[in-house]
């Protein structure tokens, strides 16, 4: 188990992370999200004791990383697929890592079939893709069957085979009873991964909570109705009936009523009441991302603003016009596709034209070996 209490984390004048304090429990996949630069690659950091806390504490079993006994069999991490040395091949890159820790050579070629990498164990790191390098590091993480796992951003690069791949790993090693800590900013993919979610913001805690529970605490659900696109009264009609029994109605973009505040069996009753036909009666549950936006937007450092893209532009002076591409002047007379070539002809041989030039003395003639 992780565990962290008032973790703290201050780069000079900067504060990174801010009395933080949460549990990582074996057994199940906990998902770390937060905006960018909430603090989640420097939280990651100090449990695996590359970075010193300023404040608190955070250990792994009751312990501090630093003083684990032979740490690697313990704890797997990938936190930088690109921290390998390009000019080793993948095997030997984990075969050092082993020879340090203890490991049998055995357990490489063992992991590097877990990963995929098998068939190209003996080429160099550095010529590796994107989606490969994470595969290797992964392997790296699992190499001395640790019992506790964290991942950052672990299906950057990944190819929908491989993002399936590592989602069921991680279903598959926390199952197990191993601790999964996994950090992403996919939340389509920690929908269908995690079972525990620790959000963070500006370095500080803001929830700690399973999927179901945050998604229901950070938004709410509503009915989407629609009647027959043909009879606009009957939708004002609804409309007006939902209103008056205490729902809350909101028009679609798409002709839809949006309705909160009213189950959908009583949506029911009153269409039926109201003598409406309903083509669509549907209840609609916030997704992760849905939630996550609503309870992280005021959390977020870094905005996009509209490309103001007038402003960009040299103005240019009244009356001119961008110049327009010349296009020659092709005769339609005469321009079809060839007929196929018949049974046995050559369908390379050049024919003889037609009608000679005008000018064939210094027309340039083609001999059949120079059309090759």
């Amino acid at each position: 188990m992780i565990e962290a209490v008032g973790l703290t984390k201050r780069y000079g004048a900067k504060t990174a992370v801010y009395n933080l304090s949460f549990q990582v429990r074996p057994g199940a996949v906990t998902g770390f999200l937060g905006p960018n630069g909430a603090g989640k690659s420097t939280t990651m950091r100090m449990v695996l004791g590359l970075d010193r806390p300023t404040e608190g504490r955070v250990t792994i079993g009751g312990l501090p990383y630093r003083q684990l006994p032979n740490a690697p069999r313990q704890v797997g991490a990938l936190l930088d697929a690109k921290a390998v040395h390009g000019g080793r091949t993948a095997r030997n890159h984990l075969l050092s890592l082993a020879q340090l820790a203890g490991i049998p050579a055995r357990r490489v070629d063992e992991v590097l079939g877990v990963v995929g990498l098998h068939d190209v164990a003996k080429r160099r790191s550095g010529g590796f893709s994107l989606g490969m390098g994470q595969r290797l590091g992964i392997a790296a993480a699992l190499l001395g069957d640790p019992q506790v796992l964290l991942f950052d951003e672990p299906v950057n690069g990944l190819d929908p085979e491989g993002i399936l791949w590592v989602r069921n790993l991680m279903k598959q090693l926390a199952a197990e009873g191993r601790t999964v800590f996994v950090s992403s900013h996919l939340m389509s993919e920690m929908a269908l991964t995690a079972d525990h979610l620790i959000v963070i913001g500006r370095g500080q805690l803001m929830a700690d909570m399973s999927v179901q529970d945050f998604i229901a605490h950070n938004s709410a659900s509503f009915a989407r109705v629609r009647t027959p696109e043909t009879e606009p009264q009957q939708r004002e009609k609804l409309s007006a009936a939902l209103s008056e029994a205490g729902g809350q109605v909101m028009p679609e973009q798409d002709g839809a009523l949006r309705v909160t505040g009213l189950a959908l069996p009583r949506i029911s009753d009153l269409a039926h009441e109201a003598d409406v036909r309903l083509w669509e009666l549907s209840p609609h549950q916030a997704s992760l991302e849905e939630a996550y936006m609503r309870m992280t937007q005021g959390a977020v450092d870094y905005r996009s603003t509209e490309d103001q893209k007038a402003g960009l532009m040299q103005p240019q002076p009244p009356g001119y016009a961008p110049p327009q591409p010349q296009i020659p002047d092709v005769p339609q007379q005469g321009w079809y596709a060839p007929p196929p070539p018949a049974p046995g002809e050559n369908p390379y041989a050049t024919a003889p034209p037609a009608t000679p030039p005008a000018d064939a003395a210094h027309t340039d003639q083609i001999k059949p070996e120079d059309s090759r």
